[in-house]
């Protein structure tokens, strides 16, 4: 007689996908950061990409999802403390981003390939647990804009740089290092941030006060916010600190957090400014040209993430396919699951090339033309195509990928957000078409960086004669095409350049010849389990 127990024998299952580095096991990232000048970062990312690997920091990503922030306005007395209670394995992760410089790297140890070897680190703590990476990112794209301040940085900029993580609502002064968030949006006004209302009231001392709302406030629990607000000279860029030097709490009322979508670790807050006090930064109105320092920053950070989310969902559709038999053979031996997944891997590789080529250009003062137009084209073209990755990722395992305990339903719900901070989709359009009027040169300056590899392609070559045709020619309602076009040519060119000629061929054809297919696997390629094999996870 069969035993009960017989009927729950677990066969045709894959094994947890832990214990193997992060970054050993990631060719297309090594290779990048090669390429990208970033090849000193080399022994501190493996030692974060073994610290990443194991079944700890998989519970750790789990329970800080699981176990969402939660706001306290209150004491037990009455008493207004306007604090966020975090589970520990959220203070494991903000603590293993900033011991390793994920948050300052290039600001505390300037010099070549700084911004690409960051770059690195962030992509390998985002595809554990993404949430923290808000707070981390943040904190490194505040020191740019806080420069326009030489006094103000002088005081923060230590601390913001320092590797010490150091949570709780303290005088900076008191503390080993800090973290910095933003505070951008109101209600009327979303990304139309000159419709700002909160005023800005100048003091006696050299200070402001501020009163106003801001419909998101990212991170609250950081110790300071760059914040706009409507100073006597027009719309201005402010620091505003958690924590007077005094011990006083700043007059910052968190009314409520936002109950997102995905990001479900990190908090984004409500708040209410009840004449609280800050700093100018730079000059008064020129707000919007101080902190968009930050959101240019903030805005390479959504391409590394986006880039890191893509990684994940490819090594655990690709594993789950190694291990899981169907129809008399493992699923990656199907031809058509060895398509799909082989497309998917070539749209990660495409973004991990576009993330580390971004990331060299602000290594490099003299590429700032480049940059500032491939910021916007790739925070477009690559947080755009992250949540389709991610469910065709997540079709791949079936069943088994739609529950909460697989990573990639955290993964579904996280990529959205990065299409959608710091500019959604017609936001980021309408900057390229600011960028193509007001620096004409940068349509140059990008098209030098292409065209080079056009001459080894003839599907390159002949996208770009239709771009240039649609560069000479820019209409405000055709800018989602023209800016998928430069994203796809710019992809392209760095395949090409730089990954197997298995993978440039298998991009160019599926993404730029005449046979394009809507849906991932739709363009066959011989080389597919080539590809899928590069991919594969150690």
């Amino acid at each position: 007689m069969t035993g009960a127990a017989d009927t729950h024998t677990v066969t045709n299952q894959a094994p947890p996908l832990v214990d193997r580095n992060l970054f050993d096991a990631n060719a297309p990232l090594r290779e990048a950061a090669e390429w990208a000048g970033a090849s000193a970062v080399a022994p501190r990312a493996r030692a974060l990409g073994e610290a990443l690997a194991g079944a700890d920091a998989a519970r750790w990503a789990e329970e800080a999802h699981r176990y969402p922030p939660v706001l306290r306005t209150h004491d037990r007395y009455g008493n207004r403390v306007d604090e966020v209670d975090f589970h520990p394995s959220w203070h494991r992760f903000m603590r293993l981003a900033v011991e390793h410089g994920a948050h300052a790297m290039p600001w505390a140890e300037p010099g070549p390939g700084a911004h690409a070897g960051r770059a690195v680190l962030l992509s390998l703590l985002a595809q554990t647990e993404p949430g923290h990476c808000c707070p981390i990112s943040m904190t490194y794209a505040a020191v740019p804009a806080l420069r326009a301040s030489p006094e103000l940085a002088a005081v923060w900029e230590p601390l913001i740089t320092a590797p010490e993580y150091d949570p709780g609502l303290r005088p900076p002064q008191e503390k080993a290092g800090v973290l910095v968030g933003m505070a951008m949006t109101e209600k009327q006004g979303g990304s139309d941030v000159r419709a700002n209302t909160t005023a800005a009231t100048p003091s006696a001392d050299g200070t402001y006060t501020l009163r106003g709302h801001k419909w998101f406030c990212s991170a609250p629990m950081n110790d300071a916010f760059l914040v706009l607000a409507q100073a006597p000279g027009g719309l201005s860029c402010f620091l505003l600190p958690r924590v007077l030097p005094d011990g006083t709490r700043n007059a910052i009322r968190l009314q409520r957090l936002k109950d997102k979508l995905g990001n479900r670790s990190n908090a984004s807050a409500e708040i209410e400014l009840h004449d609280a006090v800050a700093h100018l930064v730079g000059e008064e109105g020129r707000g919007v040209a101080h902190i968009i320092e930050m959101v240019n920053h903030t805005r390479l950070d959504c391409v590394i993430a986006t880039a890191a989310g893509m990684r994940q969902s490819t090594v655990e559709a690709v594993w789950h396919a190694a291990h899981r038999s169907a129809f008399g053979a493992k699923l990656i031996d199907q031809p058509l699951m060895t398509q799909v997944l082989a497309d998917l891997c070539v749209e990660s590789e495409a973004a991990t090339a576009t993330m580390m080529r971004l990331a060299s250009a602000y290594d490099d003062p003299d590429q700032a033309v480049f940059r500032r137009l491939a910021t916007a084209v790739a925070k477009y073209c690559v947080c755009k195509r992250g949540p389709g990755h991610a469910a065709e990722a997540l079709e791949c395992l079936g069943g088994n990928g739609y529950v909460e305990e697989a990573p990639l339903a955290r993964r579904y719900r996280e990529q959205p957000l990065l299409s959608i901070w710091e500019g959604s989709g017609n936001v980021i359009c309408l900057d390229v078409l600011r960028a193509l009027a007001t620096r004409p040169e940068s349509a140059e300056a990008f098209l030098a960086e292409v065209e080079p590899a056009a001459a080894e392609n003839a599907g390159l070559a002949a996208h770009l004669k239709g771009l240039k045709r649609s560069l000479a020619s820019v209409e405000p309602a055709g800018a989602r095409r023209l800016t998928e076009d430069l994203g796809l040519a710019l992809q392209a060119s760095l395949l090409i350049r730089h990954s197997p000629a298995d993978v440039a061929d298998a991009f160019c054809a599926s993404r730029l010849g005449p046979d394009r297919g809507l849906n991932y696997g739709a363009v066959q390629t011989k080389a597919a389990a080539a590809i899928v094999a590069r991919h594969f996870p150690g």
